[in-house]
């Protein structure tokens, strides 16, 4: 995984890019030039499925886009159009979550709390094997086919902060409970808690524990932040946050919006320990509590 270029980030930069062209045009007046339904040119512009080349050209060739802004743009169209590895996976994983891996994908930073459970990119095998037997049981149950390669999406997405040239930035605050909730057996909380502890280690993975005694009483539900870098700047790609749901993700964007999560994050992890001690406490638990 040597590059971090994502289908579903080059798709969200040419909507912006074609939103910002449109300028002071309604959506209606820009359909009817060109033959087009309002639909149509809403669907581009929201970034909502392919984009067809000799479309995309029209929408240039209307917007009077020269040289080399044009070949820059149809070239972002033909990256955004390319299938990603978590496309073949479109039979197990709901495309909310297909959203959510192609943002990942090409982030530069993740600030991410977690009241509930070990965030994806830290959780052993056998922990997110749990996790989804789990769900499995309550929600439907699912072909022993489609079981597993939920779990193998799991294992990918964490290629992040080993395998992709530049890595992601990984900034975590776990809630102290989490290290306590039984998920699974004795043996997987062991041994996702000492390989919670390992990764830890990475120097690019920093990981706080929220102590149940901390001094702060600010409460939120688990949120990750994810930050793209200045490569980004020009089409106007700041944070997105998601919040998991039960069935879905939900994306906040905005700078406004976003920011007020980025306090909250700050707010959480200068209550926490620092990260020598959090990893103390960590290898501390799985001793105490789980050997």
């Amino acid at each position: 995984m040597s590059s971090s270029a994502s289908p579903t980030v080059r798709r969200r930069r040419l909507a912006a890019e074609l939103r910002r062209l449109r300028g002071n045009r309604t959506g209606t007046a820009v359909a009817r030039a060109l033959g087009w339904s309002a639909a149509k040119v809403s669907r581009y512009e929201l970034g909502q499925g392919n984009f067809p080349l000799e479309e995309i050209e029209k929408l240039l060739n209307y917007y009077r886009v020269g040289e080399p802004r044009r070949t820059q743009l149809l070239d972002l169209a033909v990256e955004a159009n390319e299938r990603a590895w978590w496309d073949d996976y479109a039979d197990a994983v709901r495309p909310a979550y297909r959203e959510f891996i192609g943002l990942e994908a090409e982030a530069a930073t993740a600030a991410e709390w977690h009241i509930a459970a070990v965030p994806g990119l830290l959780q052993t095998e056998e922990y997110a094997r749990a996790i989804h037997a789990a769900h499995q049981a309550v929600i439907y149950s699912m072909p022993p086919g489609v079981f597993e390669r939920r779990v193998r999406v799991r294992m990918l997405r964490q290629q992040l902060l080993t395998a992709r040239n530049p890595p992601l930035e990984l900034s975590a605050v776990i809630d102290e409970s989490v290290l306590l909730r039984k998920v699974g057996s004795r043996e997987v909380m062991l041994g996702q808690l000492r390989h919670l502890a390992e990764v830890a280690r990475l120097p690019n993975v920093e990981v706080r524990i929220l102590p149940l005694q901390s001094d702060t009483s600010l409460k939120a539900d688990s949120f990750v932040v994810l930050g793209f870098g200045p490569e980004h700047e020009a089409s106007k790609l700041g944070d997105v946050v998601s919040t998991e749901g039960i069935e879905q993700h939900l994306y906040i964007e905005g700078e406004t919006d976003t920011y007020t999560f980025r306090l909250f994050f700050r707010a959480f992890a200068a209550a926490s320990l620092s990260p020598d001690d959090s990893r103390e406490l960590i290898l501390e638990t799985a001793r105490r509590v789980w050997e």
